[in-house]
Formats: C-alpha cells, structure tokens, sequence
C-alpha cells in the first residue's frame, strides 16, 4: 500500500481516502444485529469493524430478516387458513390472526437471522 503525504508548513500529513461503503440504510434488524454483535460478540463485532465489512454485514442481515418475515407470514397465514376470503367475511379476526402470525414469525427471524441460533 503506498501512502501519499501533503506537507503543511513542518507537517507531513497523510492522505487517506476511505473505502467506499455499500448504499442504504439500516433498518430494525440489522440495528438489532449490531447490538447482539457489539453486546455478545465483541472479536466478531471488532473484526467486521477493522475489515470494513461491518456496513455490508448489517445491511445483508436486514434484507435477509426483511425476506424471511415476509416469507414466513406467508407460509404461516396459508397454513392456518387466514385468507382474503376471511379478510372480506371478518376483518377483525383477519388482522388479529394476521398481528398473531406477524409477532410468530418475527420472533422467528430474530432468533434465526439476527442472533444466528
């Protein structure tokens, strides 16, 4: 790696330019990943940091949880019944079976995707 320096006055000051991150924006799970990361798993969480992979990491952790919670819901509601057919006949029931398999499968994703169980 060649490092280039500007002098300033007496000073030689290195010029040091930062990898480019990857685009987005971080979400609920991959917040939820740092802190399992930074909390649990300090040499996991420090080599991500040190390698520049930290950002990447998080980011795939989200859209990976994101998918899967969707995936999952789908499954789930296709298994117990809870279909269009009832959202037109009882639309309470409809969103308080769909809020049931919602909290099932993001406890799902969490243990799976974000703690890695």
């Amino acid at each position: 790696m060649d490092v280039t320096y500007t002098t300033v006055g007496n000073i030689r000051i290195p010029n040091l330019v930062m990898d480019a991150q990857p685009e987005g924006t971080l979400g609920k799970y991959g917040r939820m990943r740092k802190h399992y990361l930074e909390e649990r798993h300090d040499g996991t969480f420090t080599a991500l940091v040190l390698s520049d992979k930290l950002t990447e990491h998080l980011l795939d952790v989200d859209r990976t949880a994101w998918e899967q919670l969707e995936s999952t819901v789908l499954q789930l509601a296709a298994a117990e019944g809870v279909t269009e057919a009832l959202k037109a006949a009882d639309q309470m029931e409809w969103l308080r079976r769909m809020n049931n398999l919602r909290a099932r499968a993001e406890e799902i994703v969490i243990r799976e995707v974000v703690y890695g169980e």
